[in-house]
């Protein structure tokens, strides 16, 4: 790693054990926590779809069941390493299946994050594909490991996208400041230069940030606001997973960092 920065060395070298888990455990957060949420509010999630989409009573039923079973299963699958490939397909699936049902797709801020959240999985889906034979194993490819170089430029690409959602255009200078320092480090991550060190920064500006914006156990469970926040913080983690992924495994071939070694 003669590239790398110094602090990002050492941080790497002490968590180079467990920093993968801590990683997959954050990226699935949010949807182990959507799957329980499922169960404790079975009769209000079956409801409020039977009511949106006019889809009966058994159908409602169904999703909610499709949605616990599937997040539940595929996190179980993913935290115990057994059909990895096929637990991220099944969560790509649940998030697509969301993103429709809960009118995700006419909101821009909602949408840009599970999209977001989509990159985290692709670069799971990236990391699996590294400890066991690939599912792609058919399909050609200009050079080696090329399907998996190119799921991980659309995993950075993609979770750069919660940034977005987290910039805020006022006049004042903390404000400016904070979204020129943002937008430079989430090109630095989409583009692969210096990403380890740009998306270790982003991971701590991310986790202050998403703790003091959705502090959820500070508000009263029986309030609307506190699923609210819940729901974004557990987002937010699964975003911080996936940048967690990026430091530990480093941006793949398509990215600046591997091309300074080729000059």
């Amino acid at each position: 790693m003669p590239e790398t920065p110094l602090m990002t060395t050492i941080f790497l070298r002490v968590t180079k054990q467990y920093l993968p888990h801590v990683a997959r455990l954050c990226l699935i957060s949010t949807f182990l926590e959507d799957g329980i949420r499922m169960w404790f509010q079975w009769n209000e999630q079956r409801d409020y779809i039977e009511a949106t989409w006019s889809c009966g009573y058994f159908l409602a039923a169904c999703f909610v069941l499709l949605n616990l079973l599937g997040q539940l299963g595929g996190c179980v699958l993913i935290l115990s390493r057994n059909f990895v490939q096929y637990a991220c397909f099944a969560l790509f699936g649940i998030l697509s299946l969301q993103t429709i049902a809960y009118s995700i797709l006419w909101d821009l801020k909602f949408l840009m994050r599970n999209l977001a959240l989509g990159g985290g999985l692709l670069l799971l889906l990236a990391e699996s594909r590294g400890e066991g034979k690939s599912m792609f194993a058919g399909v050609p490819s200009m050079g080696e490991h090329s399907p998996k170089q190119y799921m991980q430029l659309g995993g950075r690409v993609l979770l750069v996208l919660m940034f977005m959602t987290l910039l805020h255009f006022d006049p004042s200078f903390i404000s400016i400041l904070q979204n020129l320092v943002g937008t430079a480090l989430i090109v630095l991550v989409a583009i692969g230069f210096k990403t380890k060190l740009a998306a270790l920064t982003l991971v701590l500006w991310l986790f202050a940030v998403n703790v003091y914006f959705n502090a959820f156990w500070m508000v009263p469970a029986y309030k609307p606001m506190h699923d609210f926040l819940k729901y974004d913080f557990f987002q937010t983690m699964s975003v911080i997973g996936g940048l967690l992924l990026i430091v530990a495994l480093g941006p793949g071939g398509v990215s600046m960092d591997e091309k300074k070694k080729l000059w």
